[in-house]
């Protein structure tokens, strides 16, 4: 008999980033890469958009209590997406980029294009 897993945080985050890949996936965009980190940054889904690259930030609230899930992605956070897109991008073509944000918040899901900018 196998055993549950445990209902983990890292556990939840890890099916977040498997709904919003499936949801985004839906809509036509294809997945590159998951959970691209560096020193000081991660970003959740790299994806293509026709030509357009995406870095996409997935945030899952289960409660409100301290606010959305989009009102957890704070400055300094965009500024570690951002800095991680840009590692990410070193050495690599000139294309078209751009951040988004999969909001869900208890069992609703949110797309959120461009999101914010590199100069938010």
């Amino acid at each position: 008999m196998q055993a549950k897993a445990k209902d983990t945080t890292t556990t939840r985050g890890r099916e977040a980033e498997e709904r919003a890949a499936r949801h985004l996936q839906q809509r036509g965009l294809r997945v590159v890469a998951r959970n691209f980190r560096i020193r000081g940054g991660e970003i959740d889904l790299i994806c293509h958009d026709g030509k357009a690259l995406v870095f996409v930030e997935v945030r899952l609230r289960s409660r409100s209590d301290f606010g959305g899930a989009a009102a957890s992605i704070t400055a300094a956070k965009r500024r570690r997406i951002v800095l991680a897109a840009q590692h990410y991008l070193a050495g690599k073509p000139a294309c078209d980029c751009r951040f988004d944000c999969v909001l869900i918040d208890g069992g609703q899901l949110e797309w959120v294009p461009n999101a914010f900018t590199a100069d938010d």
